[in-house]
């Protein structure tokens, strides 16, 4: 019996042991960012963070004070020209429009009379021109009253995308208050604030590269707007840079990162990394994090060059198509596997 006991003890260390050797060596993949590298010449990219604004915005309100009956649109939505947006309470609009209606009958009616007496040379010639008068103000009255009626009526002065709506039905809206604001998302705009130190090497039509990482693309920058005065606690510059809009992708408010192409600013070739992709041992040498087709990470040396905006120029240790760790290093020691 006890021989039987020791047995079952010895297989049950056993079986423990191989267990925790197995959980030893299982180990969690660590989660990275790479890059793959590559060999970039010529000029360097200075990069920076902007944010896209729409082409144009139009602020569309009633002419006068009324309650809002009802608002046709909602944010998001595409609009025509002249399409309804929203629609005034025009009770007393109508009210106008029937009391200028009779006004200008009466007038018409006092002026027929008039002109059988002036035509028999039986009215005085004062009196043919007060009627006259009249007339005029009537007909000037009414075409006041039609209009106060049709600017119940608010209808799109553009054609764009309905931005904001500030205005709902029930509402008093204000003379010059905006119910809704359209954008015109056509084209858009991606504004950045330059430092006053790089202003000057940036021309209206220097190349640039536009990554908006809400929609995951890259963008091809057009013609640059360059603002003439700097932000007094910043000393940075506004510029816009006119980006293609097909598909409307592209939205106000989205965050870009632009890369200029500026003269003055050349790379010495090599490849270029991330700054905080270069890491140093406590020996003082400079070495990546390199992912291996095992997707196990490898310290590999490295010699750096120049430096470019936020990028570091590797002038040795790196081979063209080697992918490196560029985020998540400071979980990595040799042979870590990698997930990217």
């Amino acid at each position: 019996m006890k021989k039987s006991i020791i047995v079952l003890l010895t297989i049950a260390v056993a079986m423990s042991s191989c267990n925790k050797k197995e959980q030893k060596q299982v180990k969690p993949s660590v989660r990275v960012e790479t890059e793959v590298i590559s060999d970039h010449a010529g000029r360097a990219g200075r990069s920076y963070v902007g944010i896209v604004e729409e082409r144009e915005g139009t602020a569309v309100s009633f002419t006068g004070m009324g309650v809002v009956k009802r608002v046709f649109v909602n944010e998001g939505q595409p609009v025509r020209r002249g399409q309804l947006i929203a629609e005034m309470d025009d009770t007393q609009a109508r009210n106008l429009l029937s009391g200028a209606e009779a006004s200008m009958t009466q007038a018409n009616d006092a002026l027929e009379r008039m002109k059988m007496l002036h035509d028999n040379g039986s009215l005085p010639e004062m009196q043919w021109v007060e009627v006259q008068s009249r007339v005029a103000q009537a007909r000037s009255q009414l075409a006041m009253a039609r209009k106060n009626l049709s600017d119940c009526r608010l209808v799109a002065p553009v054609s764009g995308i309905v931005g904001r709506k500030q205005v709902g039905a029930g509402e008093t809206a204000l003379p010059s208050q905006a119910v809704v604001t359209i954008l015109d998302i056509s084209s858009v705009k991606v504004k950045v604030s330059v430092p006053e130190t790089e202003i000057n090497s940036i021309t209206p039509s220097t190349p640039s590269t536009i990554r908006v990482e809400a929609i995951d693309r890259q963008f091809a920058g057009g013609y640059i707007e360059k603002g003439v005065q700097a932000d007094a606690l910043t000393h940075t510059y506004d510029i816009r840079i006119r980006v293609n809009n097909h598909g409307h992708r592209l939205l106000p408010g989205m965050v870009a990162n632009v890369s200029f192409n500026t003269a003055g600013n050349e790379s010495p070739g090599g490849k270029l990394l991330p700054f905080n992709a270069v890491q140093k041992s406590a020996e003082g040498s400079l070495y990546v994090w390199t992912v291996s087709k095992d997707s196990t990470v490898h310290r590999a040396r490295v010699d750096v060059g120049a430096t470019s905006g936020n990028r570091i120029a590797i002038i040795g240790g790196l081979k063209n198509g080697q992918r490196v760790v560029t985020e998540g290093y400071q979980k990595l020691s040799e042979g870590t596997k990698v997930v990217y």
